[in-house]
């Protein structure tokens, strides 16, 4: 069952406190801000929490539209992008003992915080980034810069 729309932070506490193997869903519908020096773009889509035995695993489909300068005739136009995601995230504090695990200090691990939240936002900017076209054109026929 999903459940309604929410923003791309989830309160996991009580999945944390569930057996492995224990699942969410939820609707994401928010804006965010996707590249830099842009306005902020609405994500849009589905996310799946399981829990795990180090934390929970976070699948994702979403989408969004970013606004993008064609490589050929270098008018700006909008772009849909699709892309999934699948991430653990491991809580920075233990819920049954209220002690600190052990989170190595790499800056690729996702965490969830002292508040048992996890968040979304920074993996789905980076997973939109990789889904942008490395040569955006505004239609696959564009006849690039007229003079």
């Amino acid at each position: 069952m999903v459940s309604e729309p929410l923003v791309m932070q989830f309160h996991v506490a009580q999945l944390l406190k569930e057996g492995v193997g224990a699942v969410r869903e939820y609707m994401v519908d928010d804006e965010m801000v996707i590249l830099d020096e842009s306005r902020p773009s609405r994500v849009t889509g589905t996310v799946t929490l399981l829990r795990v035995s180090n934390g929970i695993l976070a699948r994702a489909h979403l989408s969004t539209e970013v606004e993008l300068e064609c490589a050929r005739c270098l008018e700006l136009f909008t772009c849909r992008l699709v892309f999934d995601f699948e991430e653990e995230y491991i809580p920075v504090l233990n819920i049954y003992l209220d002690e600190y695990n052990h989170v190595p200090e790499d800056k690729d691990i996702f965490t969830i915080d002292e508040n048992h939240f996890l968040d979304i936002t920074d993996a789905a900017r980076q997973y939109a980034i990789l889904a942008k076209p490395m040569k955006p054109l505004c239609r696959h026929d564009c006849p690039g810069i007229t003079i």
